[in-house]
């Protein structure tokens, strides 16, 4: 295995367990301000739209290498 390859499933570990980190702390987050179903959907939407830019600007960027 190729240094290149492991780097490659070792980012996609990191960052699933990042992303999983990022739901933990948003879910904590409500749980303890008391925000209730409705301000839950809005941390969770509002806060989880950064994380899914940074993983869609991810994915874009290496459609771009690949092509």
């Amino acid at each position: 295995m190729r240094l290149a390859e492991m780097e490659s499933i070792a980012m996609t570990i990191c960052i699933t367990i990042f992303a999983g980190y990022i739901f933990f702390i948003i879910y904590d987050l409500a749980k303890k301000s008391n925000a209730g179903k409705f301000g839950t959907a809005v941390l969770f939407f509002a806060l989880g739209l950064g994380l899914a830019a940074f993983l869609i600007k991810s994915v874009v960027v290496g459609m771009l290498e690949g092509a």
